[in-house]
């Protein structure tokens, strides 16, 4: 699966123009769009009768047959152990929400692009017609043999954090919600530099996570797992912590590990007094006052698209660093930094999951790209910068092998 590179016509699917696209002509988006951003190339040629004789009948029976006699040479004799399904319902897609399969298409499609170009991951993307957990984890626990890992996307929360669980316990590839981990990995890397250059150690820095989604439960256990002991995650009904009656299971657990322990209550306004970072990953926007009460030299990584929580010119008044979502400020989080290199890693060692560690490691390669380089306002590497998706996944691979989950 290769991004395509022929031009189509605005068409149904019987090769009829639509009646309405052609008002969309001339808009440099939609010429991009047309005609989808994928197609499918062959890797062999066929150019006469013996091509065809080994690239299909009778050739191919003879592979068949091997794979039945040795399923494991599936991993040698076919794109399975490469190749990547990006599953949605369409339900939390981007920052539109709850579009529906056929709307979430072109972001799924755009995913698939982004995991070929920089990671060498060939990857599917496949909408469900279907919001039902049951129904969504047995489709993909059925099509799972078709594919060396499953990249779930865009699927809203509680029901993300089931999904992913049920199915990677079912399943011996990798199984990875990028919403949720593939945030949580490139805002530890840049909190990881962020704090170097403020002087701070994670186990003395306190944290506020304002979101309590599949992005905010993840980035909260991955800042966990790194050493940061003080956080306090809020969501519209305020601190999420063991004193609320409202919350779900995945909320109480997340209450016990982080607010709890440093008995954080209230609102955000509450914990935002003194806090050092500030981790947006709802919506919404924080007034001027209440982040002008954070500690000096505070650190805000206001990641909600297109609309950051706090305004980038009222942030840069009360923050010494300062990240977005958003490609036209510095110090982008963007997801694409990980989960090429994740998969590509996990796929080099034939990896039955990715575990925390690995989560870690990419984080941490991430981190260590900047260098010399690390300023206030360039904290992560560029995605166009050709390291990033090797040394992801070089350290993601050893990650593997020592939580051996590594097959090779």
């Amino acid at each position: 699966m290769t991004p395509r590179g022929t031009a189509y016509p605005l068409c149904h699917s019987d090769g009829v123009a639509a009646p309405d696209a052609h008002r969309f002509a001339g808009d440099p988006v939609f010429d991009l769009h047309v005609g989808g951003k994928l197609e499918v190339r062959s890797r062999v040629a066929l150019n006469d009768r013996d091509d065809l004789s080994l690239a299909y009948t009778p050739g191919v029976a003879r592979v068949c047959e091997a794979i039945a006699a040795d399923p494991t040479l599936t991993k040698e004799y076919t794109w399975v152990p490469h190749t990547v399904a990006v599953v949605t319902d369409g339900t939390a897609v981007l920052g539109l929400g709850d579009i529906g399969p056929a709307a979430a298409m072109p972001v799924m499609e755009g995913k698939a692009v982004l995991f070929k170009q920089f990671g060498g991951v060939d990857a599917v993307p496949i909408c469900l017609a279907t919001t039902e957990v049951e129904e969504i984890i047995a489709t993909v626990a059925r099509l799972a043999p078709s594919f060396g890992g499953i990249n779930l996307e865009d699927i809203s929360a509680p029901r993300c954090f089931e999904i992913e669980e049920r199915l990677k316990e079912m399943l011996d590839i990798p199984v990875f919600h990028d919403d949720q981990h593939g945030t949580a990995v490139v805002a530890l890397a840049a909190l990881t530099n962020a704090l170097t250059l403020t002087g701070r150690t994670p186990g003395t820095t306190r944290v506020v996570v304002s979101g309590a989604g599949a992005a905010g439960v993840a980035v909260a256990r991955i800042l966990l797992n790194a050493g940061v002991g003080d956080i306090a995650v809020v969501d519209r009904q305020g601190v999420v912590n063991s004193r609320r009656p409202d919350l779900t299971p995945v909320k109480k657990a997340l209450a016990v590990d982080t607010a709890d322990r440093h008995d954080r209550h209230g609102s955000l306004a509450d914990v935002m007094v003194g806090a050092d970072v500030f981790l947006g990953v709802s919506g919404g926007t924080v007034p001027e006052e209440v982040v002008a009460a954070m500690a000096d030299d505070a650190v805000i990584f206001a990641l909600a698209n297109p609309n950051p929580e706090v305004p980038v010119e009222i942030a840069r008044r009360h923050a010494r660093i300062v990240a977005t979502g958003r490609s036209d400020y510095p110090n982008q989080i963007n997801n694409v930094l990980a989960f090429p290199g994740i998969f590509r890693g996990a796929f080099d060692v034939h990896a039955t999951a990715i575990t925390e560690g690995m989560k870690l490691a990419a984080a941490e390669a991430l981190a260590g790209l900047v260098g010399d380089d690390l300023t206030d306002d360039h904290i992560v590497p560029s995605p166009f910068d050709p390291r990033v998706g090797t040394t992801v996944a070089a350290a993601v691979s050893a990650a593997a092998r020592a939580d051996g989950v590594a097959r090779r």
